[in-house]
């Protein structure tokens, strides 16, 4: 007698196990540097944020409290208990559809550490794009590949640091700094720079970082756990 065939799990199913993988959470360093891009862009009369991929709504929260913005929204997939902060506007639905009750809302969208948990990064970019006002601008981060630990896991192991066997199916996505700025290009965004954190755990030693052992000399894109991406959309939106 044939074993019974194992249950095929909905796409929906498959969705909500890997975001809640990730357990809604970024690391502070990261968060330091999108709020440091965030004061650096802010412009007077800005009134709508995005927290794309809040999770618990740490970043959100910061957001509110740095009072740059009239209005701090939130959106994720999972209701975390912890979420229901005050002062946000949550928003739930699945970060791999578009969110189509959300168009040309906002002046700026944070998604911190979210792309790589997504199926489609350039859809995800077209649908920023949507949302976001003419001159609003988008501040996107992820793991930092091109970082000596995740190329010394590449070449030992077969996959970035970032991406093995423990961070899937929470991570299945990766990018390089060069796939952040076509995909970007490639929505209609302007002015694009890529950033890194400047914060990277040592191969094999994470409790121990570059710029500790460094007394801060060692920064960048091999010395960073984190890239950081940012496009602005045009002013006439024409794109």
């Amino acid at each position: 007698m044939k074993p019974p065939e194992p249950i095929r799990q909905s796409l929906s199913d498959n969705r909500q196990i890997a975001a809640q993988a990730s357990c809604g959470t970024s690391a502070e360093a990261i968060h330091q540097a999108i709020l440091e891009q965030s004061k650096q862009l802010h412009r007077p009369g800005q009134s709508d944020a995005l927290d794309f991929g809040a999770g618990t709504g740490d970043l959100a929260a910061k957001l509110v409290r740095q009072g740059l913005f009239q209005q701090v929204h939130a959106v994720d997939l999972i209701p975390y208990p912890e979420a229901n902060l005050e002062g946000i506007h949550w928003h739930y639905a699945d970060l791999n559809e578009p969110l189509g009750n959300l168009e040309t809302r906002f002046d700026a969208i944070f998604a911190a550490e979210v792309i790589e948990h997504l199926e489609n990064p350039r859809a995800l970019a077209r649908d920023w794009f949507r949302m976001l006002k003419p001159g609003g601008w988008v501040v996107c981060s992820t793991p930092n590949n091109e970082s000596w630990r995740s190329l010394v896991s590449l070449i030992i192991r077969g996959y970035y640091v970032a991406f093995g066997p423990l961070n899937y199916p929470a991570h299945i996505t990766p990018m390089l700094a060069l796939d952040l700025q076509r995909i970007f290009s490639e929505a209609g965004f302007e002015e694009i720079q890529i950033k890194f954190t400047n914060h990277g755990s040592l191969p094999r030693w994470t409790t121990k970082t570059w710029q500790s052992v460094s007394w801060g000399m060692l920064s960048g894109r091999r010395f960073s756990d984190n890239v950081i991406a940012i496009g602005r959309k045009p002013n006439d939106g024409n794109r």
